[in-house]
């Protein structure tokens, strides 16, 4: 099969090459992939940036989440037979969606909505799987909320917005001013052009900001949150709790205490909880994202579709933060959606 291999960290850009199909487990399902998504942590994750947190062993297949249709099965899978068109987020120590093929656990994959493309539908898992987990799951919001989500146009924020708003949540955001409508057909109470304004000097008394940027921006979302109220971030760095709940070892929690003093500093002065998200597949979740999505209640927002021998230029897209919603690869023209529904 094709696959888009790194050999090293820092290296400039994946090499399509041809590699073995990968090995099944009794638990798994071969999929072959339709269309996978970009994410910003495919990135970080080709240029080492995230090696306190992960090391892959070398060459590696990139790739987080995917669309796809079954090809075969586990002996031991229930929940899916040949030809299930289904959609997923891998574990995170079997990455590799930018491939024509994919083993992944039953577990961590759900059927595809009948309502979407596979294009649409790849470009769910991981965003969706994330926003779902720190608004549904860490912030558990109620009606009548406040919730500030950073970056309401990206991949992260067109999802957040919509899956806070059908949980009754009052919505800010921040954008540019060329897609203030986009966000505002998606929910968005309030929005705020992050190129003119300062989001900390026009907002108060939030229950829960997500924060997708980190640095300066996740400094001031301290500011705007009521206290025992929760910042939830994805975009900066794990603190020593986090490292407790995932089982890091000793020394690494350290080193993220460290790291991360001033947030703990701002977590004690303003009585507001910091949280670092490192979103965990969960094809439940995904089940009941597909039912949101086929309620019409969540919509894909999509900045382009690249097939995938121009793997370079998607990812010189996406580093380059223009995209508005997702950038989709495109592995095969194979399946279509009334075939694989």
């Amino acid at each position: 099969m094709k696959a888009a291999v790194i050999d090293a960290y820092k290296q400039p850009m994946p090499v399509l090459k041809q590699v073995e199909i990968p090995t099944m487990r009794s638990n798994d399902v071969l999929v072959q992939i339709v269309a996978a998504s970009i994410n910003p942590i495919d990135i970080k994750t080709k240029d080492g940036g995230l090696r306190m947190l992960l090391k892959y062993e070398m060459p590696m297949i990139m790739g987080s989440d995917f669309s796809g249709v079954v090809t075969a099965v586990g002996d031991s899978v229930t929940s899916y037979q040949v030809g299930d068109a289904i959609y997923g987020r891998v574990q995170k120590n079997r990455i590799g969606t930018f491939a024509e093929f994919i083993a992944v656990d039953q577990a961590d994959v759900a059927l595809k909505p009948t309502n979407m493309t596979f294009e649409e539908a790849a470009s769910i898992p991981l965003v969706g799987l994330t926003s779902y987990q720190a608004i549904h799951d860490i912030m558990k919001v109620r009606p009548g909320d406040k919730v500030m989500i950073q970056g309401g146009s990206g991949g992260i924020g067109v999802l957040a917005i919509q899956i806070a708003k059908n949980l009754g949540a009052y919505v800010a955001t921040t954008t540019s001013a060329d897609n203030f409508a986009l966000v505002q057909s998606l929910g968005a109470d309030e929005v705020i052009d992050f190129r003119t304004t300062d989001f900390s000097e026009v907002l108060s008394g939030y229950d829960f900001i997500l924060d997708t940027r980190g640095g300066k921006t996740l400094e001031d979302a301290f500011k705007i949150v009521r206290p025992g109220g929760k910042v939830v971030n994805i975009a900066g760095l794990p603190n020593a709790r986090f490292g407790r709940e995932y089982g890091v070892p000793l020394w690494k929690r350290m080193a993220f205490g460290f790291a991360t003093r001033n947030l703990t500093k701002l977590e004690k002065k303003t009585d507001v909880t910091y949280t670092f998200l490192f979103m965990k597949p969960s094809g439940a979740e995904l089940e009941i994202l597909r039912q949101l999505i086929e309620r019409d209640v969540i919509h894909a927002v999509i900045d382009r579709v690249i097939p995938f021998d121009q793997i370079d230029s998607a990812l010189t897209y996406s580093r380059s933060g223009k995209a508005t919603g997702k950038i989709i690869l495109k592995m095969t023209n194979q399946y279509n959606q009334e075939a694989a529904v």
